[in-house]
């Protein structure tokens, strides 16, 4: 599958994105900044491949350069994101502390298939509901042990996280969705 292709973004789109790149043109982290600014104004907060393409050639850069920086760095996104993230430590001291069962019970409680074990999937992963409503998500570490197990629901931290109030959190998420 080609994950750049030759469509182009709409006509206020390439706007959007002529001036952010204009106004970052030539500064340290302007690609950076580039992307960042173009996956937050996406409504499913994400990088389609025509965005990518386009960026490639408005900076002038090869389009291989644009994919690397897109996958290397963990906020940004390829694929459509739900309304709702989610973010899991799998860090060592929440992982201790019972990461790994909350995030198989976020998974059961979004209908969300577990891994196969021994999977390279089992402890990172990034994956959304079918209705977009929720991204699931997990990181190697939020530098908040001593909060431990450590859950970032809409970029809030929750810290000492127990499956209960997990559920309390999501029900509450969900009934402000509907």
């Amino acid at each position: 599958m080609s994950v750049l292709t030759q469509s182009r973004p709409d006509a206020v789109d390439t706007a959007f994105l002529d001036q952010i790149i204009s106004e970052n043109i030539g500064r340290p982290g302007a690609l950076l900044t580039v992307l960042e600014r173009a996956q937050e104004r996406h409504p499913s907060h994400y990088l389609p491949p025509e965005t990518l393409q386009y960026v490639a050639a408005r900076m002038k850069v090869p389009p291989s350069r644009i994919y690397s920086v897109a996958t290397f760095y963990a906020l940004f996104n390829l694929e459509p994101q739900g309304k709702n993230t989610v973010c899991v430590c799998r860090g060592t001291a929440c992982h201790t502390r019972g990461s790994r069962n909350l995030l198989n019970a976020l998974r059961m409680e979004m209908g969300l298939p577990a891994p196969e074990a021994g999977s390279s999937d089992a402890d990172k992963s990034v994956v959304t509901t079918p209705d977009r409503k929720f991204t699931i998500r997990t990181v190697a570490c939020f530098g908040q042990c001593a909060l431990a197990p450590v859950v970032e629901i809409n970029h809030r931290i929750c810290s000492h996280v127990n499956e209960r109030t997990l559920q309390r959190e999501l029900r509450a998420l969900a009934r402000e969705s509907d």
